[in-house]
């Protein structure tokens, strides 16, 4: 296994138009933020395509049948702070009765390490497919981290959802998680010396909060 075959690249001609959208430098902070929930919407299709169903008997107008239903707790949807809040309403307008969690981390601008500062989860976590959030897989370190302490809490059934990945990162996050999925909408070509993703679309959570 290489660290590329547990990525998944979501090419749908929709989430790809979005995603060039955004990238653009003029794109309004509230755009952004829009586009953010539409392509998280239409991803949520896709990290959600292996999803264990059962049948539950439900009366039609006409008669009763066997319908295909979620098998299981409810989802966990875990926002990765504070970007990954970004992608939170896409995922809820999808999946309503997921169950939601916060990792809060944030990246040391002279190691590009991860710095915890906040931890709520669902409880059941070992009984859920959680679905991590975090729109930037840049250096790795704090997704990482982040699926570190959902692992520490119970969680086995863990799938990453980004909207951009470099490859440095999909590498330092499949070494230590080999066992968990990543899904992004591209794959670009790298980092810069401050770890920023090439080309990129600058930082998301300033973009999506119009904090710069």
């Amino acid at each position: 296994m290489t660290e590329f075959d547990t990525l998944t690249i979501v090419t749908h001609p929709l989430v790809q138009h979005k995603l060039s959208l955004m990238r653009d430098k003029n794109c309004a902070s509230q755009d952004f933020a829009r586009l953010l929930t539409e392509i998280s919407m239409l991803m949520a299709y896709e990290v959600t395509r292996d999803l264990a169903v059962t049948t539950t008997a439900v009366e039609t107008p006409l008669e009763v049948m066997d319908a295909p239903t979620l098998a299981g707790k409810k989802l966990a949807l875990i926002s990765i702070l504070r970007a990954g809040n970004g992608m939170l309403e896409g995922m809820r307008a999808v999946i309503p009765a997921a169950r939601v969690g916060f990792v809060g981390l944030y990246r040391n601008e002279e190691t590009l390490e991860p710095v915890d500062y906040y931890l709520n989860l669902p409880s059941h976590l070992s009984q859920r497919h959680v679905i991590a959030l975090d729109p930037m897989l840049a250096t790795g370190n704090s997704a990482a981290a982040a699926v570190d302490k959902i692992k520490s809490e119970g969680a086995v059934d863990i799938s990453l959802m980004t909207l951009l990945a470099a490859p440095e990162g999909v590498r330092t996050f499949a070494a230590r998680h080999p066992d968990v999925p990543i899904f992004t909408a591209a794959l670009d070509r790298g980092l810069n010396e401050k770890g920023y993703i090439l080309p990129g679309l600058g930082d998301a959570g300033d973009r999506i909060f119009a904090t710069k």
